[in-house]
């Protein structure tokens, strides 16, 4: 059998949730306010593809595969990025919801977070080497045996990441988010 392949076409407005998405591989597509929620993508392999205001929660990304995709708008909660094919993972969030989702023990150098809510994500085992988080919401988010060497958190905010357990070398945090590192002491700092 076949796999469809289709390229350059926009999708707008579709509810995946009652029809489901043929599976296949999809390159430079645009998906305008298209509804994916509890859909199963597992199988599928986006790359250069645009999600803008689509919802995608709870989603099945078994084997799904994104490459250098980008999310603008989205809401993403509870995804399992850590169940995707891990071959060229890359994408970039803007101003998406990803609450209570998983990038356990990714790959996904300089990866862009912005203006996203990051609650109670977890990180645990990722390597986010050089990645940025642009005025991103991370309370509840686990960094735990997590490389953020070179990252930039200068601008986000509720964060709480210990060095001791974390790879954090070169990492940049403003003066604003420096209890977010010292958390684990039960420590008061006072401007």
């Amino acid at each position: 059998m076949q796999e469809t392949y289709i390229h350059d076409k926009i999708v707008s407005q579709n509810d995946f949730v009652q029809g489901s998405l043929t599976i296949g591989e999809y390159e430079n597509c645009t998906f305008e306010n298209c509804n994916f929620a509890s859909s199963d993508l597992s199988g599928f392999i986006f790359t250069d593809c645009t999600f803008n205001s689509c919802d995608l929660s709870l989603a099945q990304l078994t084997k799904t595969a994104f490459r250098d995709c980008l999310f603008r708008g989205c809401k993403m909660l509870g995804l399992r990025f850590d169940a995707c094919n891990e071959f060229g993972l890359s994408f970039s969030f803007d101003g998406c919801q990803l609450n209570h989702s998983s990038f356990y023990n990714t790959k996904i150098k300089k990866t862009v977070f912005k203006n996203s809510q990051l609650q109670e994500v977890e990180f645990a085992a990722c390597d986010l080497t050089n990645s940025v988080f642009e005025n991103c919401d991370l309370s509840g988010a686990l960094f735990e045996n997590t490389n953020i060497e070179k990252a930039d958190f200068r601008s986000s905010y509720n964060y709480s990441i210990d060095p001791e357990i974390n790879r954090v070398a070169k990492a940049k945090f403003s003066i604003l988010g420096i209890s977010g590192l010292l958390e684990k002491y039960n420590i008061t700092i006072e401007k």
